[in-house]
């Protein structure tokens, strides 16, 4: 039996070498070569998974210690008998973090009674939901699929963010098909239509905002601030879009301790009841969430502006400023 794991997935290494041949790879080295004999494969978001790597392999699962799976063809996957898990939820209190700490740094620290409008309230969407609710702001969310399968009053279309928030903040999925696509769901005309100058915050997915849009709307005056982690076409990023934003880091707002370790026992569980083996008792267990936040807690777990200088100090490593990121621990009570 053999487990393909990309190299940069912490906390995973001797957890299956008990049970299996096991061979940590580059998300590069990562080929239909190298998995053609692999029985599973345990991946981030930088290694696509579809017909290209997995056909004609003898792969039965693919695993992701992330919460999107944009990076998987999941139709091709299910067609052809491959089992696919994320973790998803791992990571969303230090989104969270990371979204009230550069709110935070952006206001001076004052964002009670401020309006936070969310697109996209999911796992990620629903925590930051709370924690805006805990300090004091009041919350707007914006969630289509939910709006539609849950019939909740309590979500609200994107016009109505674009109004009346003084904060947005993206948490939405990759979807460039289907009912409720996301794929520039920040464009021109979203830019256009803000009413407020808000502090513009994008710690989804890349593609999510369009980043000529952005750069326009900076200019124009229509966002007071930006915060972005994610960005089109990383790690090859938009120099301009970097040199206008307040806060700039390297895809790395999920990027806690705690979170990791939610995400690597997520993929070792996944990857152990497909195989039938004993390892995820050998997983690292994560503490549980704080629940009881404060903006001064906040304030204290995490300062982006060190992660803004680093990058802007040199845009060429997006990618080395993401792979060897310390990982910060989460905000505490």
């Amino acid at each position: 039996m053999k487990i393909v794991i990309e190299n940069k997935i912490p906390f995973i290494a001797g957890i299956f070498e008990p049970y299996a041949e096991v061979a940590y790879l580059s998300p590069d080295d990562i080929t239909p070569d190298s998995v053609r004999d692999a029985d599973a494969l345990i991946v981030r978001t930088r290694t696509r998974c579809d017909e290209s790597l997995l056909s004609g392999s003898a792969c039965r699962i693919v695993a992701t210690a992330t919460i999107g799976t944009d990076h998987i063809d999941m139709a091709w996957c299910k067609a052809n008998g491959i089992a696919v898990a994320n973790a998803p939820g791992c990571n969303a209190p230090a989104v969270a973090q990371y979204v009230y700490a550069s709110a935070a740094s952006l206001l001076n620290g004052d964002i009670a009674g401020h309006t936070i409008g969310i697109v996209g309230v999911g796992h990620v969407g629903s925590i930051v939901a709370a924690w805006g609710e805990a300090l004091g702001m009041r919350v707007l969310r914006c969630d289509p699929p939910r709006a539609e399968r849950e019939n909740a009053e309590e979500f609200l279309p994107l016009s109505i963010i674009a109004e009346e928030s003084d904060i947005i903040t993206l948490h939405t999925p990759l979807e460039r098909n289907g009912a409720y696509p996301t794929w520039h769901i920040a464009d021109r005309r979203f830019f256009n239509s803000l009413r407020k100058q808000p502090v513009f915050i994008n710690a989804a997915r890349g593609p999510v905002t369009d980043t000529e849009a952005l750069i326009e709307a900076i200019s124009g005056g229509k966002v007071s601030r930006t915060a972005i982690d994610c960005w089109e076409r990383e790690p090859n990023i938009d120099t301009r879009l970097l040199a206008m934003a307040d806060i700039a880091t390297p895809h790395i707002a999920g990027y806690s301790r705690e979170g990791k370790m939610r995400a690597t026992q997520a993929a070792v569980r996944a990857v152990a009841s497909v195989l039938g083996l004993p390892a995820a008792e050998r997983a690292a267990c994560a503490v549980t969430p704080a629940t009881e936040i404060t903006i001064e807690a906040v304030k204290a777990s995490y300062r982006p502006m060190d992660d803004t200088i680093r990058l802007k100090a040199n845009p060429d490593s997006f990618e080395a400023l993401r792979n060897g990121y310390s990982l910060r621990a989460e905000v505490t009570p």
